[in-house]
Formats: C-alpha cells, sequence, structure tokens
C-alpha cells in the first residue's frame, strides 16, 4: 500500500508516542469507579475483563474514553441525571399513547420502575409507531437505585420504526428499547450478494427494523440501552445539534445494514458510549452536510466490522468523492479487532482523529482507512504502547 505523507506523519506521531510512553509512568483508568458487568450489559460479554481500563494519561494527556462528570460511560448505576417521575405516568400501551397525545412541550411522560410494554402486534397489525411531540421528554429510570428502566420492544421483523419523534427537541432518556433482530444472517447476505448472488431485491425481501427515528433538530437519547435493530438502532435521518451519550448500543449487527447510529443529511455529538456487537456503532451516507463529533466512547471488543464509518460518493454512486463535512474523532477506546476507523472518501471540511486508545492494533495503518489530505490521524495510542 501506497503511503501518502499524512500516513508518514502519523507514523512518525505513533512512533514519538511510544517513545515518551516507554519514559514516563503511565495513569490508567477505568469508565466508572465500581465497575459490575451488570452494570451495562443485559449479559456480560464473554472474554470481556471487568477491571480492563478505558483512558490512560501520559504527560498529563488523557488518551482513550474518560467518564465525565454525568457519571459512567454507558450510563446505568450511578448516572447523574436520571429522571424520576414525570407529567404522565404510563404502565401499558394504551397510557402511554394516551399520553403521548397529551404532553405539552417541556413536559414528561414517564415510564416507572422495570415496566415492559411490548408493542408487537400493534406493530405487527397497524404498523404503529411511538410519536413523541415537539419538546416532549419520553423517559424512564434506568440506574436509579438498581433500576435497569422501562422497556418498550417490538418482536415484529418488519418495525419500521419504534420510536419517532415528531417535532424538534426531543428527548428520550432511561429506558431501554429493544427490538426484533439481534442476528448477523450472514447465509441471507451471502445469497444476496455472494457469487452468482441473487441480488439487492432478494435481500431487502426479509425485513428492517429501526429503533429511533428523526427528521427534526436536536433530538437527545441519553442513558437508555438500545439494541437488536437490524437497520439502525438510532436514525438520524435530517437535523442538526443532535445529542447521542451515555447509552449503550448493541447488537444491531445485521450484514449489509446493522448501524448503532446512522446518520443521513444530519450531524451530531455521540459521546460516553458503550458499543458492541454491531456492524458499525456509528456510520453516515456522506452526503453533504453529514457529520458527527464521536469522543469518550467505548467498544467492547466485538463487532461483525469496522467500528466508525462514513460513506463516500462511490458507495452512494454520485460522481463525487465526498465523505461528509465534518468529523471528529476522538478519546475514545477501541477493544475490537477489526479495524476501528473507515472513512470512505475525502470529507469537505475535515476528519481529525486524536488522542484514541486503538487496543487491539499496532499502528495507524491497522486501526485507520482512508487517510487522505483531510483525513488525519495523529497522537494516538496503541497496544504496542503497553508492552
Amino acid at each position: 500500500m501506497e503511503e501518502n505523507n499524512n500516513s508518514k506523519h502519523s507514523r512518525r506521531q505513533f512512533l514519538s508516542t511510544t517513545a515518551k510512553s516507554s519514559l514516563v509512568a503511565c495513569t490508567l483508568g477505568f469508565p466508572l469507579k465500581e465497575w459490575s458487568p451488570s452494570t451495562f450489559l443485559t449479559e456480560p460479554v464473554e472474554g470481556e475483563n471487568p477491571e480492563k481500563p478505558s483512558w490512560l494519561a501520559i504527560n498529563d494527556e488523557i488518551y482513550g474514553a474518560k467518564p465525565g462528570d454525568m457519571g459512567p460511560i454507558g450510563g446505568g448505576n450511578g448516572y447523574g441525571f436520571p429522571i424520576v417521575k414525570g407529567d404522565f405516568e404510563a404502565t401499558n400501551l394504551d397510557e402511554l399513547l394516551d399520553a403521548l397525545a397529551q404532553a405539552k412541550s417541556g413536559q414528561v411522560v414517564f415510564i416507572p420502575d422495570e415496566i415492559n410494554i411490548d408493542l408487537t402486534t400493534r406493530v405487527f397489525i397497524e404498523k404503529l409507531v411511538l410519536e413523541i411531540p415537539e419538546g416532549v421528554t419520553l423517559a424512564g429510570n434506568r440506574g436509579y437505585e438498581g433500576s435497569k428502566g422501562g422497556m418498550l420492544q417490538s418482536n415484529a421483523l418488519e418495525t419500521k420504526f419504534l420510536i419517532r419523534a415528531h417535532g424538534p427537541g426531543v428527548r428520550i432518556s432511561g429506558l431501554r428499547i429493544q427490538g426484533p433482530n439481534p442476528d448477523r444472517h450472514l447465509e441471507h447476505h451471502k445469497r444476496a450478494f455472494g457469487p452468482e448472488g441473487l441480488g439487492r431485491d432478494y435481500y431487502y425481501k426479509f425485513p428492517v427494523s429501526r429503533g429511533i427515528v428523526t427528521e427534526y433538530p436536536e433530538l437527545k437519547v441519553d442513558n437508555c440501552e438500545v439494541s437488536a435493530f437490524s437497520g439502525s438502532g438510532i436514525f438520524l435521518k435530517k437535523g442538526s445539534g443532535h445529542h447521542i451519550h451515555h447509552n449503550f448500543i448493541h447488537q444491531c449487527q445485521y450484514n449489509g445494514l446493522g448501524y448503532g447510529i446512522s446518520h443521513a443529511a444530519a450531524d451530531s455529538l455521540i459521546e460516553y458510549n458503550l458499543f458492541n456487537e454491531n456492524r458499525h456503532s456509528i456510520a453516515g451516507t456522506g452526503v453533504s452536510g453529514c457529520g458527527y463529533i464521536a469522543r469518550h466512547n467505548i467498544e467492547l471488543g466485538i463487532s461483525l466490522s469496522h467500528c466508525f464509518d462514513m460513506h463516500g460518493g462511490r458507495d452512494r454512486k454520485d460522481n463525487t468523492d465526498i465523505a461528509g463535512t465534518t468529523i471528529e474523532i476522538y478519546n475514545n477506546t477501541f477493544n475490537a479487532p477489526q479495524t476501528s476507523i473507515v472513512i470512505r472518501g475525502v470529507p469537505e471540511e475535515k476528519c481529525e482523529i486524536h488522542h484514541n486508545w486503538f487496543a487491539k492494533h499496532n499502528e495507524t495503518e491497522q486501526a485507520v482507512r482512508g487517510l487522505s489530505e483531510k483525513t488525519i490521524a495523529m497522537n494516538n495510542i496503541y497496544v504496542a504502547e503497553l508492552k
């Protein structure tokens, strides 16, 4: 592979940081002070060490994902700002639909304790979607006094969207949002796109599910567990100012789709999340205006493909090489052996990749693909730093 100037610069920075780390003691840090596997996971990830650090400090510089003032990465027990009551309370689907129909901007619709509201039959028969009005918060109490939080679930394979923000300023907090399909379906993908495959139309005969969708600005999703959607756990179709933080997003891994958080013509701030068992935890179409800041997130160790993604013009077949507008990826910890970041074109403005901890890779070329004049990776830490 040819090595461009940015690649050389990244390699020099890597060697410099390696030398620096060999001369000083590293301070190792953890996602939270008192870790229990049940804090974040419905079931503990096989092979994960609960004592594995997520960040380190070298000469007062922080590398990897370090918790902030709002509590542990991934939310849950210890989350700093749980919601514990609301203007409306719903313990079943009819109550929830009634509350959402009445709620006004600034009000909270609350699902108490660990109530499970199953939407499967209404989604299957009526194509029901929960519509959250402008400025309304839909909340549970995940992490408060050990609560797992209320659950919204659909087992209907064709769950087009489970929840839709029906205006700007919607917030979804402290809930478990579970889709119907946690599996990879590798054989189906092979039948569709392998040698002598049956093609795209065949692939899409199998239904696709999505969790949360918005076409409006300033969606906030925090302190939630989002899982088992074959399309996207969170789909940011349009809008700016989205904030996705302190969530555990996992098992969105249907081969060919399978996104934890996906962007069409949208931009977002994505921080303090745990990711595991997704195809791509963060993805974007790469159209003009598409972008994200990803910081202080942890990839726990299982990924079907590369972890963070931005598509380019060749994916869209639009005769450009545009891969989004602005992308910033810093202070994340990647424990998956797959390539961590792939930028599949050239961003309109920049893609900056720095202060990440690539725990399974020895150098930039293993961790990042798509370096260019506008996509620069420098001042990151690799597994070799700690050997």
